[in-house]
């Protein structure tokens, strides 16, 4: 599955993707259910390195008016750590929770919907000031077997993995998690459950480079992580590039007529 991204923020990395007002943001979720999401991602309060916290009312003030326009119009993931934005969201028509926190597990189950536990060292405040792992790969996938053995305590049936690429990492780190997907794909499956994978125009691609691109100038990059992480075995990518992202998926997969 691909997931569309929908930011209802002034400050998200990538500005093509902000859209602050209600009434864009509704026509973006139609534009990228158009394109072949099958879920898109609707979230109030930004996540990139070094973002300000913004209060509840705010972000709800954001999102809820965009989750009610879509409603009817396809899946739709909330990306809240808050409670009451989850709870809230899902009254109004969402049935996941894309949870950078990892706190959410018994809200999801309470309500009965999908959550998605993501890996993330420090606040986004604070999470790439230094990042620091003895083993990347075994850390993050402690951290994910906890979560999933917590979401099916609290009754959560759809689950969804995410090693968190770019949330407290390093470059090094981000690469060696990519190239090891497929054990997380293994953790995932231990569990029932799917692989995400967001890597979408994030800074580590820029830096295959110079170190000097910006998220505009990191589509091709996000095409090849997203279409080798659904080689590796991932179920699901978050990409803010949605109908060139199918497109990729469909010629990988051989769904193509010849």
């Amino acid at each position: 599955m691909v997931m569309g991204i929908i930011n209802v923020t002034p400050d998200s990395f990538f500005a093509s993707a902000r859209t602050e007002h209600v009434d864009d943001a509704i026509l973006r979720g139609i534009d990228l259910f158009a394109q072949g999401a099958e879920i898109v991602d609707v979230g109030g309060e930004s996540t990139r390195p070094g973002a300000t916290p913004v209060s509840e009312a705010e972000e709800l003030l954001r999102v809820i008016p965009v989750i009610e326009g879509l409603a009817g119009k396809g899946r739709i993931s909330v990306d809240t750590m808050k409670e009451g934005v989850a709870r809230q969201a899902v009254a109004a028509g969402a049935t996941m929770i894309n949870d950078v926190s990892g706190t959410l597990a018994q809200v999801a189950g309470d309500l009965g919907v999908a959550w998605i536990a993501m890996h993330s060292q420090g606040t986004p405040a604070t999470m790439q000031d230094a990042p620091h792992y003895d083993d990347v790969v075994a850390e993050v996938s402690s951290w994910l077997e906890a979560q999933a053995v917590n979401a099916k305590a609290a009754g959560v049936e759809e689950l969804w993995l995410d090693p968190g690429i770019g949330f407290g990492k390093t470059f090094a780190h981000n690469w060696t998690l990519l190239a090891h997907l497929d054990h997380f794909v293994a953790l995932a499956e231990r569990f029932d459950a799917g692989l995400l994978v967001g890597s979408s125009r994030k800074r580590f691609l820029g830096e295959l480079g110079q170190g000097s691109e910006g998220p505009e100038d990191r589509l091709e990059a996000s095409i090849a992580t997203a279409t080798a992480a659904f080689e590796a075995g991932a179920r699901m990518v978050r990409v803010h590039d949605v109908a060139v992202t199918v497109q990729a998926m469909r010629i990988v997969l051989e769904e193509v007529d010849a």
